[in-house]
């Protein structure tokens, strides 16, 4: 568990307030300040659509939506569950972890609800909806598994020994693969392309690549990898950094899984004013050069042609670059067989001025 930012207290309940409700107020507020850059909604109609979604959140009431309103209101619960999840990253304590969890089981809930009245529309392989719909549901349990395991890891509830240890970083290893799975399917049947945040904000490259490590660090030790972190010199930037999390994040799963022996690698290096490349290579059994031609597919045909399945590394390599192109760069690739693979790219990140 990272340290608790100075400043930065736990939620605590306030006048009769749980304090999961405390958490999706405060992400509330956040989102709040940024509704009137919703893409095709005006600022009050985007707060009036907040205030129902907190109170369906915090009531269980079914939300009464019109057709036309629902892709906005699910811009707001993927707003509101983001803030919630760097809210939780932030503060970094396991009260933190749990209060947020409800919050986000609340957002769930209510977002399964939502599909279910207004499925949105997708030209992709039958059946792929179903299945989006069982990712959905798996994911609040999964997300549950994660948060207990790794309080179990830090100690919290009693001395490890290194036996249950080596137990939990498989279950918190096989959990965070589903995990990533689910969110992926999801993410590619709404779209992909947008970003979660509506507008650059400033954050530390150095807690993004930690918060990266943090997480898949039971994986990796699981393996008896080394997971090596290599942050610029200036650390201070302005940018997408839940985007950016979420891309070295499925980068780095992706690397652990394809490698039995040695590390993975994630660099960040300035080429350039504000110009700044990201870099996640690992030493695992790399891909030969026909490979390379449908990397990105998440679907792929079988052999003769007729079905389609989902692509082990493909799925998350698709939405990663799909949000890298959403903060206007492309994602490349360099890799041989026995060498590895290296995957990168570059953004405009300006200096952020020290505060």
């Amino acid at each position: 568990m990272r340290e608790q930012r100075a400043g930065m207290k736990p939620a605590r309940p306030e006048d009769g307030v749980p304090a999961a409700g405390i958490l999706l107020r405060a992400a509330a507020d956040a989102v709040r300040e940024q509704a009137a850059a919703l893409a095709g909604a005006d600022r009050t109609e985007s707060i009036r659509a907040l205030d129902a979604l907190v109170t369906a959140v915090e009531t269980g009431a079914e939300l009464e939506v019109r057709f036309a309103d629902a892709p906005l209101y699910r811009k707001l619960l993927n707003a509101l569950r983001a803030e919630l999840i760097a809210d939780w990253q932030r503060r970094g304590d396991a009260d933190a972890a749990v209060d947020a969890l409800r919050a986000i089981d609340g957002i769930e809930r209510v977002s399964a609800g939502l599909e279910q009245r207004y499925p949105p529309l997708v030209n992709i392989p039958s059946g792929v909806d179903f299945v989006a719909g069982v990712a959905h549901d798996l994911r609040s349990p999964l997300t549950s598994i994660l948060f207990l395991a790794e309080t179990l890891l830090a100690g919290q509830s009693g001395e490890v020994n290194e036996v249950q240890r080596r137990q939990l970083g498989i279950i918190y290893g096989a959990a965070l693969g589903l995990v990533s799975v689910a969110s992926d399917i999801i993410e590619l049947v709404r779209g992909g392309e947008g970003l979660t945040e509506l507008r650059p904000s400033m954050f530390s490259v150095t807690e993004v690549l930690q918060s990266v490590h943090d997480i898949v660090r039971p994986m990796a030790e699981e393996k008896g990898l080394g997971v090596h972190l290599f942050p610029p010199a200036e650390d201070l930037r302005v940018g997408y950094p839940l985007a950016l999390s979420r891309v070295l994040l499925n980068l780095t799963t992706n690397g652990l899984k394809a490698t039995d022996s040695g590390f993975v690698e994630i660099a960040v290096r300035s080429v350039g004013d504000a110009r700044t490349e990201f870099s996640v290579r690992d030493t695992g059994r790399g891909y030969g050069p026909e490979a390379l031609d449908n990397l990105y597919e998440p679907f792929k045909r079988s052999r003769d042609g007729k079905k389609y399945g989902f692509s082990g590394a493909g799925l998350g390599l698709a939405i990663s670059r799909k949000l890298v192109v959403a903060m206007g760069s492309w994602l490349e690739a360099e890799t041989r067989p026995g060498w590895g693979t290296r995957f990168y790219f570059s953004l405009d990140l300006p200096v952020a001025p020290r505060p």
